[in-house]
């Protein structure tokens, strides 16, 4: 069995989450909560609050669904990032011209599944 999280729209381009989520794909979730406390990227806390969402969810399975998930031996199976929608902003330029800029979204999914 395997509980899933998603974080979508979230305001961080997909190429920075994805220094993070490479370092913790294949960990044990107490790794993976370790690593991202201790990791000074802005994304970090968001990202760990995702991964206790998804250890919440694998609970919640167990007590509706009786499906029977040992939460201690949860392992970070995927994470994917993926790009979200663009956000267009319009910066003011020298001699009256603009110039177009990008911020960027984000969508997350983490999928726990227990250890083999």
């Amino acid at each position: 069995m395997e509980a899933r999280a998603k974080l979508r729209n979230y305001r961080v381009s997909a190429r920075k989450a994805r220094l993070l989520a490479d370092q913790i794909r294949g960990k044990g979730v107490e790794d993976a909560l370790n690593v991202l406390t201790l990791s000074n990227k802005r994304f970090s806390r968001p990202f760990e609050k995702l991964i206790r969402s998804a250890v919440s969810n694998a609970e919640g399975k167990n007590e509706n669904q009786s499906a029977g998930i040992d939460v201690d031996n949860l392992v970070v199976r995927t994470v994917t990032v993926d790009e979200g929608p663009s956000m267009w902003r319009i910066r003011p330029r020298a001699q009256g011209r603009a110039s177009w800029i990008q911020k960027r979204t984000s969508h997350i999914t983490v999928v726990l599944a227990e250890q083999d």
